[in-house]
């Protein structure tokens, strides 16, 4: 019988990657990476202001490097490979001239970075967004952040135009028509990028861009212009149809056919969210939250519509209807800082111990740069394993709002904090400190989910994280008092954009049907230590009192 195939392209912060799936049985033949050159180098990004940009170009070399890499690498036919799903991070929005060109191709605007994708990380627009929740509750109409926690974020897709246009007028002026980098990818794969060709993705739509069925689709034109006259121009562009990620954007374009080697008859699935995808990668049902461990987290779930309360979740980052399953209810939450959190400390260790190192005259410059590589590369280990020699009643606590907190209840203004230090404090206390801090977050967000009615049974923790730190997983499981099972694969995302090309090319009839077969199983799963349990139980509430003094003072700590 003859097999068919599909490719995954998940597009993460730093770089894309490609894979070819077996759709019989879910085996990747291949992968390839590529790494951003542009952002590699810092390009258009100024971290003291919060602006992180990537330009358009890294996405596109990426694509078709990553893709003609893993085609050759498999052998496969090329008319074998009936399907290309695609992820990318969200909400990272993109300004297309009205012809689908990113406004970044315009010779005006080649150096100018708000020209460029928004990355999802970028939060220079916290006025903004607190100005969009203001105005959804006054001003007498809808308030369009019903679904979305009852709150807009810095990091989603009207905040960061507002931004722009009130600081860029000239971007304004051009009138481009915006899209989430998922939806351009898509668009530019099958040719469909014009505003009234491009399809829009339910996922990016739903939890990004204040999108719902219940009003028609996106905020009207009467809301946006009272924020900035040219957003209700671009809300006209937008149209009000959105698409679940099963469905198909377009057939591969002929010019992406002949430079990617593969058929025109290859499927284009709608785009979707990268931590969405990852959870269908890792076989998300109801009752199971995926948790995405990366730079930041990401908490998904889905939940029949007759088992939850038709009033949605307060201060979560959304639920849409068919987000990451059709069908179902889609909810996202999460933690704004997770890996940054444990990066920051390292640099904050590391950062003066390598410019001494280069400002040495005892070393060769040669051996200076592998020195601090070496060192660089076996810190975070080093870190891991100085925890775990640290007694379980350290008095250390910290607090995991260094990014501003996420979940539950957006609040981007919000501070970390560390606490409980005295002179015998080393390293591994305050990591230890730090990592018990992010899961406590993590607990946190569970019990917010269940108080308002959301099954959770069972966690499955998907990236880089859940597969590199054995003591982050434990320590996990030891405060949500639940195990915490951990996805083999090394690509769940890509994984998950494939199991949705897998349907959108008709290989499958159903996203479950395909996903049964494809969906990566369990590497491993970590249990809760009863002692363990029991003494996290208490350090819970020092943390909850902690946060209440950061965020209202003395009074809440009392």
């Amino acid at each position: 019988m003859e097999r068919n195939y599909v490719i995954g392209v998940d597009f993460g912060s730093d770089s894309v990657r490609s894979i070819v799936v077996d759709t019989a049985d879910g085996r990747v033949l291949a992968t390839s990476v590529f790494a951003y050159p542009r952002w590699k180098k810092g390009a258009y990004c100024n971290p003291a202001k919060s602006q992180y940009r990537q330009h358009p170009l890294d996405h596109l070399e990426g694509l078709e490097k990553t893709i003609v890499a893993v085609v050759q690498q498999s052998g496969i036919e090329p008319k074998l490979i009936k399907g290309i799903g695609i992820d990318a991070t969200g909400s990272s929005p993109m300004p297309l001239q009205r012809n689908g060109e990113p406004l970044a191709f315009a010779p005006e605007f080649a150096e100018d970075p708000d020209a460029m994708m928004v990355l999802w990380k970028d939060h220079s627009a916290i006025t903004e967004a607190e100005e969009i929740t203001r105005l959804a509750k006054s001003w007498g109409g809808v308030d369009y952040t019903r679904y979305s926690g009852g709150m807009y974020s810095s990091e989603w897709f009207w905040a960061k135009i507002l931004f722009i246009y009130r600081n860029n007028p000239a971007i304004a002026q051009a009138q481009p028509n915006w899209v989430e980098h998922c939806d351009y990818i898509a668009g530019e794969l099958t040719g469909l990028l014009t505003p009234e060709s491009i399809k829009r993705s339910r996922c990016g739509a739903g939890h990004k861009g204040l999108w719902h069925a219940s009003w028609g689709g996106f905020p009207s034109v009467d809301f946006l212009k009272k924020l900035h006259p040219e957003l209700a121009t671009l809300v006209q562009m937008m149209g009000d149809e959105t698409l679940t990620s099963d469905q198909s954007a377009g057939n591969l374009s002929a010019k992406w056919a002949e430079k990617l080697g593969l058929s025109a008859d290859t499927v284009v699935a709608v785009g979707t969210i990268d931590a969405h995808a990852g959870a269908v990668g890792a076989g998300v049902k109801p009752g199971t939250l995926v948790k995405v461990m990366g730079t930041s987290t990401c908490d998904m779930l889905v939940a029949k519509y007759d088992e939850v309360d038709p009033e949605p979740v307060p201060g979560i980052s959304g639920q849409v209807d068919g987000s990451i399953l059709p069908e179902l209810i889609g909810f996202e939450a999460g933690q704004a800082g997770f890996g940054d959190f444990l990066a920051w400390y390292k640099r904050l260790i590391s950062d003066p111990v390598f410019e001494l190192i280069q400002q040495s005259k005892l070393l060769e410059p040669q051996l200076k740069d592998q020195l601090t590589a070496e060192i660089s590369d076996k810190l975070m280990g080093y870190l891991n394993a100085e925890a775990m020699t640290i007694p379980l009643d350290s008095s250390v606590i910290a607090v995991d709002w260094i990014n501003g907190r996420r979940s539950p209840g957006l609040n981007e203004s919000l501070k970390s904090a560390l606490a409980g230090l005295d002179m015998g404090v080393g390293n591994g206390h305050v990591f230890k400190a730090l990592v018990e801090a992010l899961c406590f977050g993590s607990k946190r967000i569970i019990e917010w989910f269940r108080q308002n009615g959301v099954r959770i049974d069972e966690v499955v923790g998907i990236g880089g994280i859940a597969k590199k730190s054995p003591f982050l997983v434990q320590t996990l499981a030891d405060i949500l008092d639940m195990p915490i099972g951990v996805s083999a694969s090394e690509q769940t995302p890509a994984l998950g954009a494939a199991i949705y090309a897998a349907v959108a090319s008709g290989i499958y009839p159903r996203l479950q049907d395909a996903s049964d077969a494809i969906a990566s199983p369990k590497q491993e799963e970590y249990h809760p230590i009863a002692a363990n349990v029991e003494y996290f139980q208490r350090k819970y509430q020092e943390y909850l009192a902690l946060g209440g003094f950061l965020e209202f003072g003395a009074d809440s700590a009392s």
